[in-house]
Formats: C-alpha cells, sequence, structure tokens
C-alpha cells in the first residue's frame, strides 16, 4: 500500500498560502476576512487570480489588487485604504510563480467549471462498470423455472 502525496489532498501551490491567508481586514460583523475569502466573494478563483497575479510582477500585481480590493463593501479597511491594503499584500506574493501554478491552481477550465483529471475518469468509469454489472448479473437470478 502507498501513501497519498501531499498533492493529493492539498494540490494548490503552498507558495500561495501565505498571500491567500493573509487578512485584508474585519467585515462588518467583526469576522476576520482573507484575501481567500476576498477573492471568492468578488466570484474568481483564488488560486487562478493568485497565479496570475504572481506571474505579472509586483507592480502590476499591486494595481490590479488594489481594483480588486476596491470592490468589496462589507470590508470596512478597504473601503478607506484599499490602497495601502494592496500595496502590502502584493509583497507576500511568490517573487516568481511556480511552472505548473496555472494549470493546476484552479484546475478550472475557461468556463470556469473543474476540469477533470484522469483519475476522476478512472473513477468514474469503474463506478459505471460496477453499476453495469449490479444490473446485468442480478437481473438473471431468480427465475428458478
Amino acid at each position: 500500500m502507498t501513501m497519498t502525496g501531499p498533492k493529493v489532498l492539498n494540490p494548490h501551490p503552498p507558495e500561495f498560502e501565505r498571500f491567500l491567508y493573509a487578512p485584508v481586514g474585519e467585515d462588518r460583523q467583526g469576522y476576520v476576512v482573507t484575501v481567500l475569502s476576498t477573492l471568492a466573494r468578488l466570484g474568481l478563483d483564488p488560486w487562478n487570480e493568485t497565479a496570475e497575479l504572481a506571474m505579472l510582477g509586483r507592480d502590476a500585481a499591486r494595481l490590479r489588487l488594489g481594483k480588486l480590493l476596491s470592490r468589496v463593501r462589507d470590508v470596512p479597511a478597504l473601503a478607506s485604504d484599499h490602497g495601502k491594503v494592496a500595496r502590502e499584500l502584493s509583497l507576500l506574493l511568490p517573487d516568481s510563480p511556480p511552472r505548473r501554478s496555472l494549470k493546476q491552481a484552479g484546475a478550472t477550465s475557461a468556463t470556469g467549471r473543474p476540469v477533470f483529471t484522469g483519475a476522476v475518469w478512472a473513477i468514474l468509469a469503474i463506478a459505471l462498470v460496477l453499476l453495469q454489472m449490479l444490473f446485468v448479473g442480478g437481473s438473471g437470478s431468480g427465475s428458478g423455472e
């Protein structure tokens, strides 16, 4: 029996964690909001967006991040000073994105839907074969005439 590697349990680049889990401020209910939850609230895939920001370079990433943060309405600190927050957060981006980051970061297609990997297709094929065996194999039994 082989042990499952950490990439299976967490397929996202670990270089993004420092950025994604950084706080951006508190929402109106007093909860700490992270970059990850902010990007998700904006309807963006946090890992894909982080990969794209990392590829832009520090200054362009800061500008893009500032524009994104300015759209968040329920975090008062962002409404008052999204530029400063974007500047501080851009320093947490990896200096160079991992080579596989865009492919594996979110594993989504251009339509935003998850892309099925070979392992998922294999599991679906096995499930289909088992269902077929259950229905076809079970229909012949029980007739004793």
